[in-house]
């Protein structure tokens, strides 16, 4: 006989809840369902009739779309990469609008005054992307709009100065270069502004610092750049371009012309646009591109190995196909840092990305930085034996917390270029390249 154990399950017993209790964690359920839908909605809503979040909206899906188009070795068509930029820099001008009005709204009346005066008060300023990702906040006095590539541009025929002291609140990026007219002393008053003495600046009939162009000139160039070729802070005389003309005007005793383009917080694709602006119409046999870190993105980062390389490859390529197409002779220049002058160099970084991109040959590429610590030293030395302050390198506008050239700094850079170019021009003089008499 076989005996079975049988174990017998205990009943069990279940809680039941209170009838209120159980309507109310139901309701408690559906309003946290209702609270995210309305979330969804209310975020949808915002992206639909929001310039930021449709911006963002499309960046996202772009980006993840060339991701994918990477993995299968795809690169992402060059009008698409055009659209992103201007979607990028029409938000950038858009968020910065409100601010500009609360900037303004904010100054002293001394101040405003000074940015009516300027054109930089909202109604009149102009708000422009430069620096490469950046919004800029331009005197329509000074500056125009330019919609075939350049962004903006100098207006032509006005003679302007710089004013210094003056901050605006909300973090506008704005340049006070106002025209040099008998009302601005009194439209100064009361603003904090300083006029630099030694700073005014003139611009010709086609809109570009610098003498009248001469397209008849037996020797003719174009220089490409942004503020460092503008010059800012130092006279017309002063000039990078201009220090470069007489140097050619001395050296081959011929009628010599540059046509100086460089504009504050141009990039190459202004570079570019520039050129093709201009190069019909002075028909130079020489290109000088000027460059600088913040052609990349944040000058402070691009130093330590951040920046832009694709962009940038892109412009200068467009830039020396042009060029060699045409059979002129371009030189990439790329302008020192100070901080590069007594501290870390860093080369490796800036200016070696701007060897790396520029698709020129060591001919035609020209790192003035050797001559400028030589020069450096030089003037140094002079001023502890005269007991004077040398914190600041005299080849650059430190004494006014500036870090553009100084008019020493123009000329070094008009002779390192100058010693170059010669060289270039003399060795296609003898090929059989260059048909001019010189």
């Amino acid at each position: 006989m076989k005996w079975r154990l049988e174990l017998v399950r205990a009943p069990r017993f279940v809680q039941r809840e209170f009838a209120y209790w159980t309507r109310a964690r139901r309701l408690e359920r559906l309003f946290k369902r209702a609270m995210v839908m309305i979330t969804i909605a209310l975020l949808a809503l915002v992206t639909a009739t929001s310039q930021l979040g449709r911006t963002k909206v499309v960046e996202f899906a772009t980006s993840a779309r060339w991701a994918v188009q990477g993995l299968v070795g795809l690169e992402p068509d060059r009008g698409e990469i055009d659209s992103r930029w201007r979607a990028r820099r029409e938000l950038g001008v858009a968020l910065t609008r409100p601010a500009l009005r609360r900037a303004f709204d904010q100054a002293e009346p001394g101040l405003q005054k000074l940015m009516i005066y300027s054109g930089l008060d909202p109604e009149h300023a102009l708000l422009r992307w430069g620096n490469f990702d950046r919004t800029l906040l331009l005197p329509s006095t000074t500056f125009e709009a330019d919609d075939r590539g350049r962004s903006y541009r100098l207006k032509p025929n006005v003679r302007s100065v710089w004013l210094r002291h003056i901050t605006l609140k909300e973090g506008v990026l704005g340049f006070f270069l106002v025209p040099d007219r008998p009302e601005l002393p009194a439209a100064m008053e009361g603003s904090g502004a300083i006029r630099v003495d030694g700073s005014e600046q003139s611009t010709n009939s086609w809109g570009c610092r610098g003498p009248e162009p001469n397209p008849n000139a037996t020797l003719r160039g174009l220089v490409l750049g942004d503020s460092f070729m503008q010059a800012l802070f130092i006279g017309d005389n002063d000039v990078p371009s201009e220090n470069l003309r007489r140097l050619l005007h001395d050296h081959y005793h011929v009628d010599v012309s540059i046509l100086n383009t460089g504009v504050l917080g141009y990039s190459p694709e202004q570079y570019y646009y520039s050129m093709i602006e201009y190069f019909d119409r002075i028909k130079p046999q020489f290109v000088i591109m000027s460059v600088f870190a913040n052609d990349f993105g944040n000058e402070f980062e691009v130093i330590e190995g951040g920046g832009d390389r694709d962009e940038a490859r892109y412009w200068f390529g467009e830039i020396a196909q042009f060029c060699r197409t045409r059979g002129v002779l371009q030189l990439t220049v790329p302008v020192p840092f100070e901080m590069q002058l007594a501290s870390a160099r860093k080369e490796g970084y800036y200016p070696g990305i701007v060897s790396n991109l520029s698709q020129t040959t060591g001919l035609t590429y020209v790192n003035p930085i050797e001559s400028f610590v030589n020069t450096h030293l030089k003037k140094t030395a002079e001023r502890i034996r005269a007991k004077q302050p040398t914190v600041n390198s005299p080849l650059f506008n430190g004494e006014i917390a500036d870090g553009h050239f100084s008019p020493l700094g123009s000329k070094v850079w008009a002779d390192v270029v100058g010693e170059r170019l010669i060289l270039l021009l003399d060795r296609l003089k003898l090929t059989g390249r260059l048909k001019i008499s010189l």
